[in-house]
């Protein structure tokens, strides 16, 4: 795995080069009106183009890609800093003066090393704790203990998605047979179809940042997105809606896509994955089968409890944090579409957030920028990681908003893109989300 990244060494980094501006800008409502100039402008930058690997050797297909060109000698004019107050000028959407090996050569070369023994250990951990949590609920069953079971056990299944997240990615360990075992226990247990989302998820990856390519998250069109019927529209970006998205998504896809994760035939899978996508089907398929007998047994409404509530419960975990890594920043970040988009530049799109104690439970998914871009570094080696690499980053890492104990501060963050990102432009090949002033009036 590490030998494919090195392809990237012998990459010079970018020279900048700046054509200074007639008038400076003198407020974030300006640099906003600026920024949307820089997108229609022309640029003639050369980007990398990313080699889509599909077959057995998935751990291959969540790395970074083969070849990756950064852009040389573009122009770009100079704007106000939008990532402090220091004067230094920057745009987000023009291409770093570094690239892949230069992040990679910071990073210790311990951080890539996977430890199979401390990976487990953190299953047999989480495992644990959610039986445990389940026995301390039964045992009381009253309505004091059972709304904190709720949102402690939805937590739970959170994290043991995560870990079979890592097993998706070849993070885990680097035994593919050991990874699809845990992986599909894990995820089969919270009705994950695990191949075919890890599939899914290997292209949300090698194309984060893109317009159309992306899967997870990614703009919906102008076009696309005045397609829909009001009320489409509206249960979209009207919280709680869009945090109960995911069972929906794993079905149906979204908007302008076609294909079922649970089914082989779907257009998200090539023929030789259909074997691993059946598999993961009959597991998800078998976990049914089981909740539906011990409904029979325990009843449902105490299956209800115990294993219902929690469900949804992690399936707003999962859309939230999914959703707050892509979107929300204080400044708009930009989307990219043609000879624009770079597997670099779209990963430097993504942002890390602090979710307070929740980062040790959740292991540490919030350190998501390093996560994207290097998707075979462990968990556990994450922070470190983004610690080292923040210099050769400079002011395309996003320092995140530090969170107290309950990170209630993403709550404010989360209606605020909700009520502002809802489509891009049809045209234009660096793109910012714009809002609908139709759908919650004017902003």
């Amino acid at each position: 795995m590490a030998s494919w990244v090195l392809t990237e060494c012998g990459l010079k980094p970018l020279p900048r080069v700046y054509t200074r501006c007639r008038d400076r800008l003198e407020s974030k409502t300006a640099f906003s009106s600026k920024i949307r100039l820089l997108q229609n402008s022309k640029s003639h930058c050369l980007s990398s183009s990313l080699r889509l690997f599909r077959g057995n050797n998935w751990a291959l297909n969540v790395s970074v890609p083969l070849n990756t060109v950064t852009s040389v000698g573009e122009e770009y004019e100079e704007t106000e800093s939008v990532n402090g107050d220091d004067g230094e000028l920057f745009d987000p959407g023009s291409p770093p003066p570094f690239n892949l090996a230069d992040i990679r050569a910071a990073i210790p070369k311990h951080c890539w090393v996977k430890d199979p023994w401390r990976s487990m250990s953190y299953v047999v951990r989480d495992v644990a704790v959610v039986f445990g949590l389940a026995a301390v609920a039964a045992y009381f069953n009253n309505w004091i203990v059972w709304p904190l079971y709720w949102i402690a056990q939805g937590t739970m299944f959170w994290a043991l998605f995560v870990l079979g997240h890592d097993c998706g990615h070849g993070s885990f360990s680097n035994n593919f047979n050991l990874n699809s075992l845990v992986g599909h226990i894990l995820h089969s247990s919270i009705l994950v179809p695990y191949h075919g989302w890890r599939i899914s998820h290997r292209t949300h990856h090698q194309n984060h940042g893109h317009v159309e390519n992306d899967e997870s998250w990614h703009p919906l069109s102008e076009k696309i997105y005045k397609s829909l019927d009001d009320v489409t529209q509206k249960l979209r970006f009207t919280l709680p809606f869009p945090m109960l998205a995911y069972p929906v998504y794993l079905w149906t896809r979204s908007p302008g896509k076609k294909g079922s994760h649970y089914h082989p035939n779907s257009d998200l899978f090539v023929p030789n994955e259909r074997k691993d996508v059946i598999t993961s089907t009959v597991c998800w398929t078998a976990m049914v089968g089981l909740l539906v007998y011990l409904n029979f047994v325990m009843g449902p409404v105490q299956m209800l409890k115990l294993y219902g509530i929690p469900y949804w419960i992690f399936v707003m975990w999962l859309d939230a944090v999914t959703y707050l890594h892509h979107h929300g920043h204080e400044e708009k970040l930009p989307w990219y579409r043609g000879k624009e988009w770079s597997y670099l530049r779209g990963g430097l799109t993504t942002l890390d957030r602090d979710y307070g104690i929740i980062n040790n439970i959740h292991h540490d998914i919030g350190t998501h920028v390093i996560h994207h871009l290097f998707p075979q570094i462990p968990h556990y080696h994450l922070i470190e990681a983004t610690e080292a690499a923040k210099p050769v980053l400079g002011k395309y890492y996003r320092e995140p908003k530090k969170s107290g104990p309950l990170p209630f501060h993403l709550l404010g963050t989360l209606i605020r893109s909700m009520k502002q990102d809802h489509y891009v432009s049809e045209t234009g090949e660096i793109v910012y989300y714009e809002t609908d002033p139709e759908l919650y009036g004017p902003h």
